[in-house]
């Protein structure tokens, strides 16, 4: 039975899955090797639940018993006690590797591991534990908080037991389950990538402009977003990586990278979070930059 979670990695991600688990009740071990990560990542989580009162999803006494749940650490030793580890760091195999190789002498011999990668295979990423039965994809979306899929991928060595736990924690921690299979990006970014990069295409061979492409899609197919404005939202570089994930993966010629998505991430343009992306972020109000 699962009652102390591990999440490796203080990140976007990392931070959202310590957010959700903490608030189900769970206690959380939330573990980064960059303390100044860890700081930020309690005052997003705070900030984000003061959100969620704002909204009244949550009251101020669930707050303070959520973050008292929340136990951070620089050090992956402090996962000895806990029933599962969901790991959320960046999506680098080689980093993963490494996170698993420290891991796994660690954590009890009945402890399960999760992944939250949303492109890399499972069952070669369980295959390089000591526990590929005991191993599984579960892709939060993002914002974990605020989004209600997770989408669980079963390696090919993952034993039944194993899944039918991580479906009743996905639901507990009141989310969706959906099941995906072992393929590159599973199921949403194997659908929402090639339609942003399709626009990106758009945009590169002038179709339409940044804002005409986003209007349409928003107006035209009812999407909250546009498809230029969510890549922004993602990070380019995010895009990019599931793009020639896909690409490299399924051998198609349709999931080849734009070459305009390519020249913005080598401009180092990665939408929000470096200021600049198929929109300029630098003044009150986004401006298109094509």
């Amino acid at each position: 039975m699962i009652q102390k979670i591990g999440v490796i990695g203080a990140g976007q991600m990392g931070n959202g899955i310590a957010h959700v688990c903490a608030l189900a009740g769970y206690e959380v071990v939330l573990q980064d090797v960059n303390r100044e990560q860890i700081d930020k990542a309690l005052q997003t989580i705070s900030h984000n639940m003061d959100r969620q009162i704002g909204r009244h999803a949550i009251e101020a006494a669930q707050k303070a018993a959520a973050l008292g749940r929340i136990h951070v650490t620089d050090r992956i030793e402090d996962f000895a006690d806990v029933d599962l580890v969901i790991e959320a760091a960046s999506e680098d195999e080689s980093v993963k590797r490494k996170i698993y190789a420290a891991l796994c002498p660690l954590i009890k011999k009945e402890t399960l591991i999760a992944t939250s990668s949303s492109s890399i295979s499972v069952t070669r990423l369980g295959s390089t534990t000591d526990r590929p039965e005991k191993f599984m994809g579960m892709h939060f979306m993002n914002p974990a908080p605020v989004m209600q899929l997770v989408e669980l991928i079963r390696g090919i060595a993952t034993d039944e037991a194993t899944f039918r736990e991580i479906r009743e924690l996905t639901i507990k921690l009141g989310k969706t389950p959906a099941n995906a299979e072992d393929f590159p990006a599973f199921i949403v970014n194997r659908i929402l990538l090639p339609m942003i990069n399709e626009a990106v295409y758009t945009l590169y061979e002038g179709v339409g402009s940044v804002e005409a492409i986003d209007v349409a899609m928003r107006l035209g197919a009812n999407h909250p977003m546009g498809p230029l404005q969510l890549a922004d939202f993602i990070g380019l570089d995010t895009c990019l990586n599931l793009m020639q994930a896909l690409y490299e993966g399924l051998a198609d010629s349709k999931y080849r990278p734009c070459p305009l998505l390519v020249k913005y991430v080598e401009a180092g343009w990665l939408g929000r979070k470096s200021q600049r992306g198929f929109y300029d972020y630098r003044s009150e109000v986004p401006v298109p930059t094509r």
